[in-house]
């Protein structure tokens, strides 16, 4: 059985007997009934990780902790998947398998024909859930630095933004075979549509902001399906996945 995994990022304090988080204490005894003597692994988003044992639970829940180990399972390719919003839990299941096939970060972005709507309060508490989701898959899938998911935002403000490294958007019918392209020096990102797919003005938005279209073969990926599939893809060609 794997070693628990637990995100702290107050930050960590290693060769320490270190009081643990609330909400990390809360799970370790609650949901994964955990006891003293139990091992567990911390880590801090900083990079690197603590491996410990667990002196106490309850109120004053602490972990004696070792060095730490400079554990890192990050893709070579920082890949950042653009994801319109999605309805129902789609979106969950999207931050989640995304974290765990690597990507660096998720921007959620507001599409023509998402059915999903967000704004104001409900769009931040949407977000928030979000980050807890790629929280909980960096623990779950041994990660150590915790990817950003991004505040929901227009399609058009979010290619406003300066383009860093090569962008691709997802378009049915797009000429071109990924393992035709050259990989690209910096870092990639891919635009993913909502249930509908993009509109034709956003397809013309994207290639005027610079964005190179894709397509994933002859079928019509769900919204759900495309970006999942285009990252393992690219980390198959340019990332970590062939392995050493």
């Amino acid at each position: 059985m794997m070693t628990p995994r637990f995100f702290c990022p107050e930050g960590l304090v290693p060769d320490s007997d270190f009081l643990l988080p609330q909400a990390v204490a809360h799970h370790a005894e609650r949901v994964l009934r955990l006891s003293v003597g139990d091992e567990l692994v911390l880590f801090d988003g900083q990079g690197g990780e603590c491996a410990g044992t667990l002196l106490a639970v309850g109120r004053q829940a602490a972990a004696r902790l070792g060095p730490r180990q400079p554990v890192e399972r990050e893709s070579p390719l920082q890949v950042s998947l653009v994801q319109a919003l999605a309805s129902g839990d789609k979106m969950d299941w999207v931050v989640q398998k995304a974290v765990e096939l690597g990507a660096v970060a998720v921007q959620p972005v507001a599409a023509e024909r998402s059915v999903l709507k967000l704004s104001g309060d409900r769009a931040a508490k949407r977000v928030a859930h979000w980050q807890q989701i790629a929280v909980a898959a960096c623990e779950q899938s041994g990660r150590n630095r915790v990817p950003q998911i991004g505040d929901v935002v227009s399609l058009e403000r979010y290619l406003a933004r300066p383009a860093e490294g090569a962008r691709f958007v997802l378009a049915p019918g797009a000429e071109g075979a990924l393992v035709r392209k050259a990989r690209p020096a910096g870092p990639v990102t891919v635009l993913i549509g909502p249930e509908g797919g993009w509109s034709p003005a956003e397809l013309d938005l994207a290639a005027r902001a610079g964005c190179e279209p894709l397509a994933l073969g002859p079928r019509v990926l769900r919204t759900e399906t495309a970006g999942l599939a285009v990252l393992a893809a690219l980390q198959t060609l340019w990332g970590d996945f062939p392995g050493e």
